[in-house]
Order: C-alpha cells, then structure tokens, then sequence
C-alpha cells in the first residue's frame, strides 16, 4: 500500500475550511478555552500523574468491556476542542473507517479509523479536575482531545495552535523543560517523547494491553494523530530517529481520514450504522479485539 496520493472523497466541506483555529468570532468559545486549558496544564507533572492513573501494569485495569459495549458509552460524548464536528464521536468514528474503507486501503487500516478515538473513554473515569469531564455539555476536555504537543521541551510557537498560550505552562519557566531539548537526549526517538497526555496514549496502550494484533504502523497512527507539530508542522525533529521519518508519513496518511471525513452531512445514523456493524465486528475477531477488554 501506497501513503502517497490517496483520495478520500468523503466530505462536502472545502478543505481549507477544516482546522481553523485563531480567536476571533468564527472559533467557538469552548475551543479558545479548550487549548488556553490544555497549554496551562500539561506538564511533565500532569503526564506521569496520568500514566500512573491509567496503568496496565500487572494485570491493572480499570473495567472490563467489549469495543460494542465502549461504544455505547461514547454515544453522547461531543468533542469540545474540535471546531470541525459537532457530532457524537461514533459517527465521526464510523465515517473514518467508512472512508478507508470505500478508498480500499487494507483491513486492518479500516480498523484503525474505528478504533483511533475510542481512547476518550477515559471520560468514564476522569474529572474536571484532570481535564476528562466527558458528562457536562461544556465539561473540561483539555486530557481528552485536541493537538498535543512533547512535554519536557520548549512548546514551538511556531508549530501549536494558540501560540499566545505558552507562556501560561508552569513547565516553560523551569530550566529544565524550557530548551529546545528539555529532558530529552538529541534524535533520541519518537517512543521515547512524552506527548500531552490524551486518548491517544491512553487507547495505545490499551491495545498493547489487550495484545491487539495490529500492525505497528496502526499503533503508531492511533498513538501519534493528534501530534500535528510534529506530522503536520514538522516541529521535533531533532528529537527524531531516521527511521522515524517513515512512520510519520504512514501517520499523515491516516490523518488525511481522520480530518477530511469530519462532515456533518455525512451521517450513518440509525439502521446504516447497525448495517455495518457486522463487517467491523469480523475485523475485531480478526486482529484479537473481540470479546471482553482492559480498558
């Protein structure tokens, strides 16, 4: 499979109409304070309190729940850092997958776009305080969704959205988190980064957990498509093995699904949704997904 010019057609909104992110009347409230919250907030501090929180280790989990039973637990749940969609993340989901699918990329590509982000089940047991309140129609989201950035380094101005907000994180006036490679080595590699703790690294590691038989690129798409100042504005890469270079690009394709297939007018609602079902079920049996999970 080729990550080169692949075609989504899957959206009736232009392109330069998506990821529009500046203060001013056309950018939703909740947005502006999703990003100034998420800036504030994550920290090394924060990251290590979360990976503690969500661990897998020894066999820790939190429930126990099938993908379809996830499912049903995200069905209300609206992301509020996202100006794109004002739709349930299942059919944003769904639409995701759906486009793989009709662009005939591989099964287990198509899984990817279903699963990618099922991580914001964490609102089950997050709070306010920890930026995971999932049940308020206006509940802070900021370690849940939205672009995230490395912690432990200086935030690039030039690669975030809502640039203005750096300077509000506790860890850019600490000597050892404000340089260009904070706590990290140079080219020390992509795993060994902290990104801002969200559903991405949170539904990475629940698939290690569950011994998920996906691909590495997959895992590498799910753990990594919220980092546009790295896939998308090309920020980090000092911090970049060469052999990372590759795993981007197969994270930019994936992108291309995940941002371009967010439409409210396209809908798989009600029966359509049920429909599918079937097919999307096979794949789970098929990469080791089905029945009861960690979460």
């Amino acid at each position: 499979m080729s990550y080169k010019d692949i075609q989504t057609n899957a959206s009736t909104k232009a392109l330069e109409e998506f990821r529009t992110y500046t203060q001013d009347k056309d950018t939703p409230d909740r947005v502006v304070e999703h990003y100034r919250d998420m800036r504030t907030y994550q920290t090394v501090e924060f990251y290590e309190r979360m990976e503690k929180k969500y661990s897998f280790e020894n066999g820790t989990y939190r429930k126990l729940m099938t993908i379809e039973e996830a499912f049903v637990e995200l069905e209300n749940y609206v992301d509020a850092s996202d100006p794109d969609l004002d739709l349930p993340n299942l059919l944003h989901l769904l639409q995701t997958a759906e486009g793989i699918r009709k662009a005939q990329h591989p099964d287990w590509l198509q899984l990817t776009g279903l699963l990618h982000d099922m991580g914001k089940i964490m609102f089950l047991w997050g709070d306010a305080n920890d930026g995971q309140d999932g049940y308020s129609p206006n509940g802070k989201q900021w370690a849940l969704g939205g672009d995230t950035f490395v912690v432990g380094c200086r935030i690039p101005d030039d690669a975030v959205v809502f640039p203005e907000f750096n300077t509000l994180n506790p860890d850019m006036h600490d000597a050892r988190y404000n340089t260009t490679c904070g706590m990290y080595e140079l080219h020390c590699g992509l795993d060994a980064l902290k990104f801002a703790w969200g559903h991405d690294e949170y539904m990475y590691r629940m698939l290690v957990a569950n011994n998920c038989k996906l691909p590495r690129e997959a895992l590498d798409m799910i753990r990594y498509h919220s980092a546009y100042p790295w896939h998308d504005k090309g920020a980090y890469t000092h911090l970049m093995k060469e052999e990372d270079k590759e795993r981007m690009k197969w994270v930019q394709l994936f992108n291309k699904f995940d941002l371009y297939t967010k439409d409210g007018e396209n809908e798989l609602r009600g029966e359509k949704m049920k429909e599918l079902w079937p097919y999307y079920q096979g794949l789970l049996e098929k990469y080791g997904l089905s029945g009861k999970l960690k979460w």
